[in-house]
């Protein structure tokens, strides 16, 4: 019987972006030995650099609890989803948040895998139970809503699916708290638990940067000291994206109605590609 403590011995990870480099990160760190899956060499190549600029940066701040060669070592990344081994214990798949996308790496993922590989999405809104139809078994499927930053981000919403087993949350469970982090299981609904509640009061802030009710700065500081947030509703939106945000919101509307109906500030600032800190720019100067 595998160890209930630790985390799976290998991992899969589709997508090497930002979100997917970090969940890379605290697996490899957790023991793991971790593929991450991109579509091409030139995509394989960026996902490399990110992966090892982010340990470089942990190294610096004395965050790292293993030898970052050790780390490194632990990581490799390919370019197709069939090359992840049959005995892989977990794959996430990080890709952007587009369902159709999401639906051609899993059922993918699925047949490259073995019986016992749970599969999960990174999505931080759209259904598990949409994208679980595609899967054969989806009782191995569930959500795995991870935070940005990774490394840094105590909490992992599990989102448990109508089909989902109750092994497969019971093992999911296991493996983020071998991550020292901190789970939240929550039942499917559209922006579950954390999105729905942070992308109300994200809409409610650039509504009110918009109606010049104060700017950026005071807005953020207002939640900041007020209420101990610790980041503000504007900064947050920076530093996940106005991009991410304005599509989340999108899909909120489409399905819980007009409360989360992206302001018309949002949609210019994505449109002029003011989309935060991976831009240098947002509601906030990230240069």
């Amino acid at each position: 019987m595998a160890d209930s403590s630790a985390t799976p011995a290998t991992v899969g990870v589709i997508g090497g972006g930002r979100m997917g480099a970090g969940i890379a990160q605290v697996f490899a760190a957790a023991g793991s030995a971790v593929a991450v899956v991109e579509n091409d060499e030139t995509a394989a190549k960026a996902a490399r650099e990110r992966i090892e600029a982010s340990i470089h940066r942990a190294a610096e701040r004395g965050k790292l609890t293993v030898a970052r060669t050790d780390l490194l070592a632990r990581i490799r990344v390919i370019t197709s989803v069939g090359e992840l081994p049959a005995d892989t214990g977990l794959v996430v798949e990080a890709v952007p948040e587009r369902a159709d996308l999401k639906i051609e790496v899993l059922v993918a993922a699925e047949r490259a895998t073995g019986p016992e590989t749970v599969l999960a999405s990174n999505t931080s809104s759209l259904s598990i139970a949409e994208l679980a139809a595609a899967l054969a078994e989806p009782a191995r499927f569930l959500g795995m809503h991870f935070f940005n930053p990774v490394p840094p981000s105590q909490l992992v919403e599990i989102v448990v699916g109508p089909q989902t087993a109750t092994r497969t949350c019971e093992r999911v469970v296991s493996w983020v708290r071998a991550l020292d982090k901190t789970d939240v299981v929550v039942r499917d609904s559209p922006g579950f638990a954390t999105s729905r509640l942070g992308v109300l009061l994200g809409l409610e802030a650039i509504r009110m940067l918009e109606e010049g009710v104060a700017d950026a700065e005071s807005i953020d500081r207002a939640m900041e000291l007020g209420y101990r947030h610790p980041m503000g509703p504007l900064r947050s939106t920076d530093l996940v994206g106005l991009d991410v945000r304005l599509a989340i919101a999108e899909y909120l509307a489409s399905t819980l109605g007009e409360r989360f109906t992206p302001p018309r500030l949002l949609r210019d600032k994505v449109a002029r590609g003011e989309l935060g800190r991976k831009t240098g720019r947002g509601f906030h100067d990230w240069e």
